[in-house]
This record gives structure tokens, sequence and C-alpha cells, in this order.
């Protein structure tokens, strides 16, 4: 019997790395499935995804909103912000209402970070940038501030700059939740028993890393972009970890309130229907 191709998309970072890794060291026993991992940025992901061409990928949850006609969320695979999250930072000092009307580099405008920003401050003027660009941007003054994600969210102020603010923190004061960022999606027409087939693998992998965390990190240090060991550490356990296995309630209810507050800014222009592959 031949192997059915799932294509596995998520980005080079060492968090996606770390809960991939089981899976793409052949520690979990995948069937008669062959993954076929595809690294990417997440704005290139969530484009491809609006296109239908990945069975399986790493999405924003803004993103989702987009493409919830064709992909049902997988209930593990979350990078849940629980009081952290993207950081809003500039060269100088600034604060909440300097920020109106001012040049923010921002990664993306499918990025769930996007629009954490939009809620937070509406007004302001985008300059999408690469992710890996933005602390650069707002050094150099092309900016007056950046939004950072990934690493970045560690090592900003060894680089100087100053902390606006965290979107993470500003969402738990806002709505007591955490601030959901990321999540796998699988696409609706590959018919339940595969999907619940591909669902069991993809949460054994996470399990797997959390469990084999020397492992699993010595992987995951491949993707870490010139982290120490230690700081890869703590950025993979901001965003591996109890949420990733499973949302729970707390974490379905955080994407339908991300969602609906994204449709009552204008940001997202219509309703969402939240649904996971259970």
């Amino acid at each position: 019997m031949s192997a059915t191709v799932i294509h596995l998309a998520h980005s080079p970072d060492s968090d996606d790395a770390f809960m991939f890794y089981a899976l793409a060291e052949g520690k979990v026993d995948a069937e008669d499935i062959e993954y076929v991992h595809e690294l990417q940025d997440i704005e290139t992901l969530n484009q491809r995804a609006m296109r239908g061409e990945l069975e399986v990928t790493a999405v924003s949850i803004h993103a989702y909103a987009y493409i919830s006609d064709r992909y049902e969320l997988l209930p593990h695979g979350a990078s849940m912000g629980d009081r952290y999250g993207p950081k809003l930072v500039s060269r100088s000092p600034m604060t909440r209402s300097d920020v109106r009307g001012k040049r923010v580099a921002v990664p993306g405008p499918l990025t769930s970070a996007y629009l954490a920003l939009r809620l937070y401050e509406p007004d302001f003027e985008p300059v999408f940038t690469p992710f890996d660009q933005i602390d650069d941007a707002v050094l150099k003054g092309d900016v007056d501030a950046g939004l950072l994600i990934h690493e970045g969210q560690l090592t900003y102020a060894a680089q100087g700059l100053h902390l606006i603010a965290d979107m993470g923190e500003w969402w738990f004061e806002e709505t007591g939740l955490p601030l959901p960022l990321g999540g796998n999606v699988i696409r609706k027409d590959l018919g339940e028993a595969l999907k619940r087939k591909v669902s069991r693998h993809l949460r054994a992998s996470i399990a797997y890393g959390l469990e084999h965390r020397t492992n699993a990190l010595d992987h995951a240090m491949r993707y870490a972009r010139g982290l120490e060991r230690s700081d890869a550490d703590t950025f993979v356990g901001m965003y591996v970890n109890d949420w990733t296995l499973d949302y729970g309630e707390r974490g379905r209810e955080a994407i339908r309130q991300f969602l609906a507050r994204g449709v009552e800014s204008g940001v997202i222009p219509k309703p969402v229907e939240v649904q996971f592959a259970d």
C-alpha cells in the first residue's frame, strides 16, 4: 500500500522545530503517512494557506479568519502568549499615545501581532517588514517603532531598544485570557479518518518533545538564529507548553474573543466561525 503524503509546513523557528522534532526525526510512528516538512516564515505560510496549498500548516490565528471555510484548527500546536507576546519597541522612550499616527514596522498583514497592535492602537501607519529586519529598521530610524515577534522578544533590551508595550500583557489586562498567536490547521477535505490520524501524530510529536526536552532542544538549536541555548530554552518554553498540547476551553475562548474583537474593530471584514478538528 502506498503512503499518503501530507505536506506539513511550519516556520523555521526554534519553537516550531521543537514541536515537530519527533515527527521529523522518526520518533513517532507515522503509520502509512509520509510527512513532507516545509519550512517558511509565517506570513508566507499564511498566504499559502489562503490558496489552500498545504494539507497541514502553522498559521497566525489572525489568518485563520480568512481560511476558516477551507481549514479547521487542530486542538494542539498553539502558540499562546500567557501574559507575554509581541513587543512594541522604539529607539527612545515612547508612550501608547505617542504611537498614534506613527510609522510602525510590523511583520505582515495576516500576523496575529498586527491584529493585536490594531486592537491596542488603531491609528498607525504599518510598514510591513520581514520579522527579522524589524529591530534594525527601528535602530536605523527608518520607522518610529517596531513590533517584534520570535526571538526579538528576548533580545530587544540588549540592543538598546525601549519597550512601549507587551501585547500579551495588554491583552491579559483587557480580557484575562492568553493571547492566541499561532496554531496548526488541517484542510477539511482530507476526511475525518485521515484528519484524526494526523492530529494524533502531531500531538504525539509535541508530547515527545516536552518529555525529551534536551534532545528536542538540541534539534531546535539549529533554528535558534544566534540565541544562546539558555535563551532558546526560555523561548521554547514560552511557546511550547501545556497550551500547545491542547487549547482547553480558556484557549478556545481566547481565539473566539480575539477574532470577534478583530471583526468589531473592522480589521477582519466578517464574523468567523471557529471550528476545531476534534
